[in-house]
């Protein structure tokens, strides 16, 4: 028998805005799950946006540094959820690279580019949405 696939969809939001993301079921979105909601302050790193969950967990087989704008990722060193919506300091071209590699979770459903209201030091929300 088979089960329907378990997806999250999450709200995260900031003084200026906010946006929904679909996250797909990985031992890293359940652990994240559990810890919903969360307060975290935002950081930015070049145009991406990321902050602390809370949350620690080790790469997941399928882990990727360079990921399309609007990738909702884990970022395993930092314990942090990291919103990519444009090159990094460390990117080379327009590519989203993030600082290692990152688990997978989902992505943005607006335009990523909305992040880039986001300051850092803002206080960020993410919290579950109920279907």
């Amino acid at each position: 028998m088979q089960t329907e696939q378990h997806q999250l969809r999450i709200r995260i939001s900031w003084p200026a805005g906010h946006l929904t993301a679909t996250v797909g079921d990985t031992p890293t979105a359940r652990a994240l799950e559990k810890a919903l909601p969360l307060t975290a302050t935002a950081r930015t790193w070049g145009e991406e946006v990321y902050f602390d969950t809370g949350v620690s967990v080790p790469c997941e087989a399928d882990a990727r540094q360079v990921v399309e704008p609007g990738t909702v990722a884990f970022w395993p060193d930092g314990d942090a959820l990291a919103l990519p919506y444009g090159p990094t300091p460390i990117s080379r071209g327009d590519e989203c690279r993030l600082a290692s590699p990152c688990n997978v979770l989902g992505r943005i459903e607006q335009d990523p580019r909305l992040l880039a209201t986001v300051r850092d030091g803002d206080p960020i929300r993410v919290e579950l949405l109920t279907a």
